[in-house]
């Protein structure tokens, strides 16, 4: 009998316990529950990586590194080429640099010389193969601000300029058959002015005007205002009411020179080729210089002509005294 209240009493102390045991048990399917989902999310994820995957990324990821490195090596040449800045000369050989040397030399003991002097030693110095354009410029003392030291006109040399002048003339009447018999290019009025406008056609070296089309010329400035060819009184490309058409085409296609200051003050102009006699240029030199010299504004206090120089399209400057 005493046995019995022991087993009921061990029976308790279960009971007791019976709390716990089966939480430990509900703890562990709690957990496993909580382990299925991941075996489940785990078991769907496996079959995505499989192999038919794996090697479908691996060609993927190769294929643009192998064109990329394909095209980086041809651009590499243009990139060495971009190093170079613009307007720098490839580097001379030893040669031809002691002989600029000697040149240069040359021109700063003789130079300022007489003009006549100045020519030969212009000759003597050229290098180019081809028939060189012989230029003047001239420093002048002028303030280009101020509107009454403008430095523009025209002036016709002894013997041309050596080469052949593009001349049109925008005229009417009478005068187109004048300026076609005078040796012009071009004649006309409002056929080529509509050529211009809707071309944009400047394939002329000199354009002269009639005073009475100035009008419908004016609207071509836009166009040949930049290029230098519009006609204006004070570049002599105006012909007025009483002028000669004919004659001032003679006179441009034989080698009047129009000549204009810079914003510097400085004004240039060729006047005649390598190929001319010495005394040819020496002629086209002093009237042109003659003529900038006759033009001088009366509100110039200062030395007027500061410096001339001749030189040739390839040779350097060689300062001239006269």
């Amino acid at each position: 009998m005493a046995k019995k209240p022991q087993a009921a009493e061990g029976t308790e102390a279960p009971a007791g316990q019976t709390p716990e045991a089966p939480a430990e048990p509900k703890a562990e399917s709690k957990k496993e529950k909580g382990k299925k989902p991941a075996a489940d999310k785990a078991s769907p994820a496996a079959p995505p990586p499989a192999a038919p995957p794996a090697p479908a990324a691996a060609p993927e990821g190769t294929a643009p590194t192998a064109p990329a490195a394909a095209p980086s090596a041809p651009p590499a040449p243009a990139e060495a080429k971009k190093k170079k800045k613009p307007g720098i000369a490839p580097p001379r050989g030893k040669k031809l640099r002691n002989q600029l040397k000697n040149i240069r030399q040359k021109i700063a003991k003789e130079s300022p010389a007489p003009l006549k002097k100045a020519i030969s030693l212009l000759k003597s110095v050229k290098r180019a193969k081809f028939d060189e354009t012989v230029e003047v410029h001239m420093k002048l003392g002028i303030d280009t601000t101020q509107s009454d030291q403008m430095i523009r006109g025209s002036v016709s040399l002894p013997h041309g300029v050596g080469k052949t002048v593009r001349v049109v003339v925008f005229c009417q009447g009478d005068n187109v058959a004048k300026a076609k018999e005078a040796g012009a290019d071009y004649a006309g009025s409002d056929d080529l002015i509509e050529k211009i406008q809707k071309e944009g056609w400047t394939e002329f070296d000199v354009a002269l005007a009639t005073q009475d089309l100035m009008g419908k010329v004016s609207r071509l400035g836009k166009v040949l205002g930049p290029r230098g060819l519009m006609p204006t009184p004070k570049a002599g490309t105006v012909v007025p009411p009483t002028g000669d058409v004919g004659g001032a085409v003679k006179e441009f296609k034989a080698g009047k020179v129009e000549y204009r200051a810079d914003k510097g003050g400085n004004v240039h102009a060729g006047v005649g080729k390598m190929s001319f006699d010495d005394d040819k240029i020496a002629d086209n030199v002093t009237a042109f210089v003659e003529q900038v010299r006759a033009v001088k504004p009366s509100g110039v206090k200062a030395h007027y002509i500061q410096s001339i120089t001749l030189s040739g399209t390839m040779t350097p400057g060689i300062g001239v005294s006269m």
